[in-house]
């Protein structure tokens, strides 16, 4: 039997068939950004874990991740730090490369977005395969950060990313899980 976040969160994600390429059920979430309760409550349900810990900074994945975020790190009273694709910051970066699905691409965050020892959150929108989130992992422990835990709205366990993160020793907190995509 489903939670009412899940239905809450179910009623607010569009899926899309077959995008971006045939036999893909993509998982649209600005319908639930647009909603309020459902924003609200997935902001709310993702800190909840660690309100009254210390968290210095959230790192956010581009795109979605900086809404997600912007909004997680100011409950916490945090700092966040943007997570982008390489060429988009404008100081001094370190930098990853990592796979995707045809090819490489690199992720990179101001080098002096972390201090070595915070204790860091990673957050997007969506855990699928994971070689983006991994990426992020491995970019935010270069500079030093402590990854207390990697969140996401969805889950999508079927492609094995949470698996991928939880190997890396970091504990993954997710709200809905879709089979299949």
């Amino acid at each position: 039997m489903r939670s009412s976040l899940e239905d809450t969160l179910i009623e607010a994600i569009r899926t899309i068939p077959d995008y971006p390429k045939p036999g893909i059920l993509f998982r649209d979430i600005p319908p639930l950004l647009g909603n309020a309760r459902a924003f609200r409550r997935s902001i709310d349900e993702l800190v909840h874990p660690y309100a009254g810990q210390k968290v210095d900074k959230i790192a956010g994945i581009e795109a979605r991740g900086f809404i997600l975020g912007g909004a997680m790190a100011h409950q916490l009273s945090a700092g966040f730090v943007p997570i982008r694709k390489k060429g988009k910051l404008p100081h001094e970066t370190v930098r990853v490369a990592y796979s995707l699905e045809y090819g490489l691409d690199e992720m990179e965050m101001h080098k002096d977005g972390v201090v070595p020892g915070e204790k860091v959150i990673l957050v997007d929108d969506l855990i699928a395969t994971g070689g983006t989130a991994e990426a992020a992992v491995k970019l935010l422990r270069q500079i030093g950060a402590d990854i207390i835990a990697a969140c996401f709205v969805i889950d999508l366990p079927d492609l094995g990313g949470r698996a991928k993160l939880e190997a890396l020793g970091v504990p993954v907190r997710t709200l809905i899980a879709f089979e299949g995509h």
